[in-house]
């Protein structure tokens, strides 16, 4: 485990390892070269994919982000009025607005008592938070941890008291038998008494759901097409992220959007990892991300059979997100 960043009461600690970049190059490859080709979206998020996302949630189609901090802001007086020498532990945490919003609500006197615990792939993002933390909110202690948030929740520190935050919908990435092994995960390193706050994206529109991941601006196309300057950083591949455009578009069948990069030309992509290039057609896509839509059956359903008991759900005036506060009995 190395050490990456080191303050007065700042921490971040590096987690991926060499370990963690062969499992990376492993997934790319295996993935580009299936039937049908793919990349995890794990891979979006170096620093300009970050600060992609960023621009993304300011758009005016990205309803997920605001609707979130809404609720957000409504709810944090009464969530945070009990939080007393606890660990805040931010689940894929990217930058630090959220949490912000809940720390902000914590009475000052309480702040140096807490533990802010962010885990995120990005150590730019970290870094990034451990430095607007500190200075709005010099009390609170920073602990970050970058690591994978679904294969490495096992190294989030134990403690006596934990809040976990896991926000932005990204439950969503996950199909339901997935997110159902991941809560069920999570729910073995939670102790009893921690509380985990859950943010879903529900089901809408379609004409909603499609505009969202399809801005008038362009944005979401640079940021989906950026994870191919990741994946030649990762892999050495010779993609040329402007051979391809983005596609989005809501699945009936799977109850999710559906993100793809499509050929624009016929292409062989060469890595130095393999012998033979990896041909691509002219309207051949590669599939980079989904985002499951839940009903609230669903999301209920999968949250029980987790093990997990739910004691309260939080939504917006239309019902279109929700933040669900969970507790491990």
């Amino acid at each position: 485990m190395q050490e990456i960043y080191a303050g007065s009461r700042i921490e971040i600690k590096n987690l991926l390892g060499q370990s963690s970049r062969e499992n990376d190059l492993r997934d790319i490859i295996r993935g580009l070269r299936g039937d049908r080709k793919k990349i995890s979206s794990v891979f979006f998020y170096d620093e300009l994919g970050s600060r992609l996302f960023e621009r993304i949630t300011a758009l005016p189609e990205y309803y997920l982000y605001n609707t979130e901090r809404k609720i957000l802001r409504e709810i944090s007086p009464e969530i945070s009025g009990s939080f007393d020498r606890i660990d805040i532990v931010e689940i894929g945490s990217g930058d630090c607005s959220k949490i912000s919003i809940l720390i902000g609500s914590i009475p000052e006197s309480r702040r140096a008592s807490i533990r802010y615990v962010p885990v995120d792939i990005s150590c730019s993002a970290l870094k990034e938070s451990a430095d607007i933390i500190s200075e709005r909110f010099p009390l609170i202690e920073f602990y970050g941890l970058a690591a994978d948030f679904l294969s490495q929740i096992d190294r989030i520190p134990d403690s006596s008291g934990r809040f976990f935050c896991f926000f932005g919908s990204t439950i969503g990435n996950l199909n339901k038998d997935q997110a159902l092994a991941y809560l069920t995960d999570l729910q073995g390193v939670m102790n009893s008494g921690d509380n985990l706050l859950l943010g879903v994206d529900m089901l809408k529109d379609r004409k909603i759901l499609e505009r969202a991941y399809n801005d008038s601006e362009g944005v979401t196309a640079e940021f989906n097409r950026n994870i191919l300057n990741v994946v030649n950083k990762k892999a050495g591949t010779d993609f040329d992220p402007k051979r391809f455009q983005h596609v989005a578009f809501f699945s009936d069948e799977h109850s999710r959007i559906e993100m793809h990069l499509e050929a624009l030309e016929d292409m062989e992509i060469r890595t130095p990892h393999l012998d033979k290039s990896i041909p691509i057609e002219k309207g051949e896509r590669v599939h980079t991300e989904n985002s499951h839509k839940f009903s609230r059956q669903q999301i209920v359903t999968i949250i029980e059979s987790a093990g997990l008991r739910i004691k309260r759900i939080y939504n917006d005036s239309r019902k279109w997100y929700s933040l669900i506060l969970i507790v491990k009995d």
